[in-house]
């Protein structure tokens, strides 16, 4: 069924509205009119909305025509607006009609008013179809605008003349050419493609833009482009000519991919598949292993617990919780190599992380090396791991005393340093901004350029068979581009090397951390805690560790089971400890259903898998209540009683929340 008219009529003369309103009736258009008189009463109706049509006599005793047409084209212009009146003279209706009316109707021709209505109701639909076909068309526009705009591929097109109509955002980079300036004839254009050996000029009709405005489809052309800077690029090549409906041609274009850093990434090849290899192995294994290695040092905690210290059967214990956590300690270096390592970024000071770490590294580098910090007295936060971090000292420190064996000094310093675009283009993975740099400095026998090139390579090492695995640069490197940072070297036979490693400013104070328990002091409570996992093992892990620290534990092995605990537990449960990744339901959605029970309840995470895993479930949105497995029964304490606190220290919440 059809939608009645929506109508608002000006008159102040009752039986005239009902003339009018009857006389749309009878001539097949439903409506509903409201009727008003006053402007107060227009206005009010106007802000009102939802009107299809106004309807206006000319005079009225408090209010007139003229003026309703001017707040009408104010407040709705898109409305239609029609004049029913009893005296309206041709010229004036004309200027009526002039000041945006969209027509008149006199009352004693009233036979006219259907045919008007429906000739206005169709020029304001055809005004608005034609309005959101120009808009639509418009942000089409933008759109591919902006997409080419995005592209990192240079975009050259040409009309059907071989005149350049577009160059994209990146070839205007790659050529020097200002938003605002036409792209450059074609002539002047080609002379800045040369063949792959970087001396031949390509000749006209060998050039990819007049082939594909010839008609070919031009596939895979392999040129170098000499840009703007005097630098030079490698691009591959692709065309083809623009069509119309019909066929007729309208110009052609072309797309260059940049691939000057194919040959070296061919170079690196073989390096970068054991990296890949290692990476997907460590994913696939992270989340079992890491099981394995929370049930192998936790009952090894709970063990040594028990036992009297300096017994032999504590001294063996001790031996293998020890070897489990240099596993542990493994796994976290293989993760951080690949770059997918859980990683609980915070805002920090880097000096003092650096001046927190001065007394383990001086223990570390022996005694005939002498270490030095020249730290800003002053420098802006970064957002990183703070582990992380303390493996980048540690690895950058190590490597810098190896390369010193008769001894020697290493330098710290840090600063705030500014990077433009010309830094970002002499080192590729670098971006433009505001960084804090960290520079670690030796006075060792520095690196030859062949040398140099590789140091970041995975396995690449100098050290002799047995003395080094190749990865703790590449643990660097990884550790430092999955903070959103860069990493350069400086280095020269004989002059010592210098690593600069550049993080992003952030804004807001540092993040004290967690707070450390005394050691042998793990923090104990009584609250009630459910436990969600489902590995049984690592499941009576936890709830044996729990209730020797004071807690009552419930548990549940998924989802289900959880939600049904918590139905029949008539008790307040204070934390959730849960699992991410669980079978049929993810860790988060059984989170988000017990907390919609229960609105006081904290909730901590738990998870052995990579990065790409935690992010995907979005655990580490809810900040620091996380805990990588594996965890000792201390860092379990910890992490507990920090939640907990935290949760208790907030408002309460409203009655119903959910």
């Amino acid at each position: 069924m059809t939608q009645p008219l929506s109508v608002l009529h000006v008159e102040d003369e009752p039986n005239d509205a009902e003339l009018v309103a009857s006389t749309l009736l009878d001539d097949g258009i439903a409506c509903s009119v409201e009727v008003v008189s006053t402007r107060a009463r227009f206005l009010e109706a106007l802000a009102r909305g939802g009107f299809d049509l106004i309807l206006s006599d000319f005079s009225l005793p408090a209010f007139d025509g003229l003026s309703a047409l001017g707040l009408a084209r104010e407040m709705t212009p898109d409305t239609p607006f029609i004049f029913v009146s009893g005296v309206l003279g041709e010229e004036a209706a004309i200027e009526r009609l002039k000041s945006g009316a969209t027509d008149y109707v006199l009352k004693h021709r009233l036979a006219r008013l259907a045919p008007a209505v429906r000739r206005a109701l169709a020029e304001a639909a055809e005004r608005r179809k034609r309005r959101e076909t120009e808009r639509v068309l418009h942000e089409e526009r933008e759109f591919l605008r902006a997409l080419l705009d995005s592209l990192t591929e240079g975009i050259v097109a040409c009309n059907s003349e071989g005149t350049l109509t577009l160059f994209n955002r990146t070839t205007r980079e790659w050529h020097a050419v200002p938003e605002a300036a036409r792209p450059p004839e074609l002539k002047t254009f080609e002379r800045r493609l040369l063949l792959p050996d970087g001396k031949t000029q390509l000749p006209m009709d060998a050039f990819p833009l007049v082939r594909a405005l010839g008609g070919e489809r031009v596939r895979d052309v392999e040129l170098l482009i000499q840009c703007g800077d005097g630098t030079e690029r490698a691009v591959l090549v692709n065309g083809q000519p623009i069509l119309d409906a019909q066929g007729r041609k309208l110009g052609a274009v072309v797309a260059a991919h940049d691939v000057s850093e194919k040959r070296q990434l061919e170079r690196q090849l073989q390096q970068a598949q054991k990296m890949e290899a290692i990476g997907r192995l460590a994913g696939g294994i992270a989340h079992d292993f890491n099981n394995l290695l929370s049930v192998i040092l936790g009952y090894g905690e709970l063990i040594l617990s028990d036992l009297e210290a300096g017994s032999a059967l504590h001294g063996r214990i001790s031996e293998i919780h020890r070897a489990g956590k240099r596993a542990a300690d493994l796994t976290r270096q293989l993760l951080a190599f690949s770059r997918k390592q859980i990683i609980e970024p915070r805002i920090l000071d880097l000096n003092a992380l650096v001046l927190d770490t001065e007394t383990m590294l001086r223990r570390l580098i022996g005694a005939d090396v002498e270490l030095v910090t020249r730290l800003a007295s002053r420098i802006a936060r970064v957002k990183a791991d703070p582990g992380q971090l303390e493996q980048i000292i540690l690895n950058l420190t190590v490597n810098a005393r190896d390369a010193m064996p008769e001894g020697g000094k290493i330098t710290f310093e840090t600063a705030d340093v500014e990077c433009g675009a010309e830094f970002a283009r002499r080192h590729p993975g670098a971006a433009a901004g505001p960084y804090v740099m960290l520079a670690v400095r030796d006075t060792g026998v520095g690196m030859t350029p062949e040398i140099k090139a590789k140091i970041f390579e995975p396995f690449f090492t100098t050290k002799e068979p047995g003395k080094g695995t190749g990865l703790g640069l590449a643990t660097v490197y990884g550790i430092v581009r999955q903070s959103d940072g860069y990493i350069s070297v400086d280095s020269r036979p004989g002059s010592g090397t210098t690593f600069s490693v550049y993080l992003p400013h952030v804004e807001g104070p540092a993040d004290g951390g967690t707070p450390r328990a005394a050691a042998g002091a793990p923090p104990k409570g009584v609250e009630t805690v459910l436990v969600v996992e489902d590995e049984e093992a690592v499941r009576d892990l936890i709830s044996e560790g729990l209730k020797q620290l004071g807690y009552s534990v419930l548990s549940a092995r998924d989802g289900a089971q959880a939600l049904e605990v918590s139905r029949r537990h008539p008790a307040p449960i204070h934390l959730l400890l849960i699992d991410v990744v669980l079978p049929g339901r993810s860790g988060r959605e059984v989170a988000a259903d017990l907390t919609r029970l229960r609105p006081d309840l904290a909730v901590l995470y738990t998870s052995g898998h990579t990065d790409d895993e935690a992010v995907r479930h979005r655990v580490l949105d809810h900040g620091p209540a996380f805990l990588q497995k594996p965890f000792s029964q201390s860092d379990l304490a910890l992490k507990l009683r920090e939640v907990l606190d935290a949760a208790l220290s907030l408002p309460a919440p409203a009655a119903g929340r959910s």
